[in-house]
């Protein structure tokens, strides 16, 4: 009989592109992380995406909307791809996700975005504008002009659509419950907090700036908040990233700027992501599909491996996941890059090759920043 008594059940969907060789290689360390700490995880796959429609399923297939329901965290890889850019709108890869999204719960996306010690070579920016970066986007992620009303209105006599529109629309409640879990993050960090919006444009943007400020002076007067609009805020981020701590936005300039946060590190395979808010957790890569690079061992797992470091924080394995982020800068220490984020000097490793370094990194192998673990990386593809 086991003598294991933390057990985690963790539905994985690895989904489409590069997502099923990513998520293999976060389970595996997820796996170590299990055996070095002491806890146990069952993690059984499921459909979804583009996956689950060539397999003739929902897109959203019931039985992986059940385990997800049924589990204690979600592992997504990523969906969507060009083979499906022609089916039924309600039937595309993306609108899984965002289904998915609604039926857990989870308003509220954390896309934290670090330059790890030793990475800053492979920002595009100057290694004097991105070392030492820290910070975290929180973005509304239920509402919204994703979840608004949309329209599109054909020209009379073709098949041509003449006008389009979509509704960007948030309700008091929404913002107050978001900006919320911003000011508590803020709390445990530095203490600052920047909200985006596009207030001298935009009227929801108005009520935006206005629940925020409201909840601030109300609440969270030991928080420093500042307002900024949308398209200074992506200059500021390029020109002065250092000065952010907290960013907290809407759903669609969230998913802009965390992006565009991307560059900081070099890469988007770098940025990890956690939507929280209700019972579970959904945690994922922000790297999207690559349908690209498939089956070349250039995906960088390194995204979907911290994302499972958060998915550790939110079960309550904290030193399991200071464990796996410890591993993953030791590797990146050592010099070690996925073709994303290649440097004259660094040290080449396909999607496995990393896989496997972290992965032995966080069972407590010994690492040397010269020969670090060459034995393991070569093996264990």
């Amino acid at each position: 009989m086991s003598t294991i008594e933390r057990r985690y059940r963790v539905a994985v969907l690895p989904g489409d592109g590069i997502g099923p060789e990513v998520v293999s290689q976060a389970v595996r360390v997820l796996e170590a992380a299990a055996e070095r700490h002491g806890f146990g995880t069952e993690a059984r796959y499921y459909p979804v995406g583009g996956a689950a429609l060539d397999a003739h399923l929902d897109v959203l297939p019931k039985e992986t909307l059940g385990a997800c329901l049924e589990s204690d965290a979600i592992l997504l890889g990523a969906v969507g791809g060009p083979q499906w850019d022609d089916v039924a709108p309600d039937q595309r890869p993306e609108r899984a996700l965002l289904r998915l999204r609604k039926e857990l719960g989870v308003f509220v996306n954390l896309r934290p975005v670090a330059v790890l010690e030793g990475a800053s070579g492979a920002s595009p920016l100057r290694p004097d504008v991105v070392e030492g970066v820290d910070l975290v986007v929180v973005r509304e992620l239920t509402g919204g002009i994703y979840f608004g009303a949309s329209f599109e209105m054909p020209d009379e006599g073709t098949d041509r659509v003449e006008s389009a529109g979509n509704v960007m629309e948030y309700t008091r409640f929404e913002i107050e419950r978001v900006a919320r879990k911003a000011f508590e993050l803020a709390r445990q960090r530095r203490g600052r907090v920047t909200s985006v919006d596009k207030a001298n444009v935009l009227a929801v943007s108005r009520l935006w700036r206005a629940v925020v400020s409201e909840l601030h002076a109300s609440e969270y007067d030991d928080v420093a908040l500042e307002h900024l609009y949308v398209d200074n805020a992506a200059m500021q981020l390029v020109r002065q990233p250092r000065a952010f701590d907290v960013i907290l936005t809407g759903n669609l300039f969230g998913d802009i700027l965390s992006d565009l946060a991307a560059t900081l590190p070099g890469s988007l395979g770098m940025l990890p992501s956690a939507s929280l808010g209700g019972r579970h957790g959904l945690f994922e890569p922000v790297h999207g599909s690559a349908p690209e690079i498939v089956g070349t061992g250039r995906a960088n797992p390194l995204a979907a491996i911290l994302s499972v470091a958060m998915m550790l924080d939110f079960l309550g394995e904290t030193e399991a996941a200071e464990t796996v982020r410890a591993a993953v800068t030791t590797v990146l220490a050592a010099g070690y890059r996925t073709a994303d984020m290649e440097t004259e000097s660094s040290r080449p490793l396909a999607t496995g090759q990393m896989g496997a370094a972290v992965a032995a990194s966080v069972s407590g192998q010994a690492t040397d920043e010269q020969d670090f673990l060459a034995e393991q990386l070569y093996s264990h593809l």
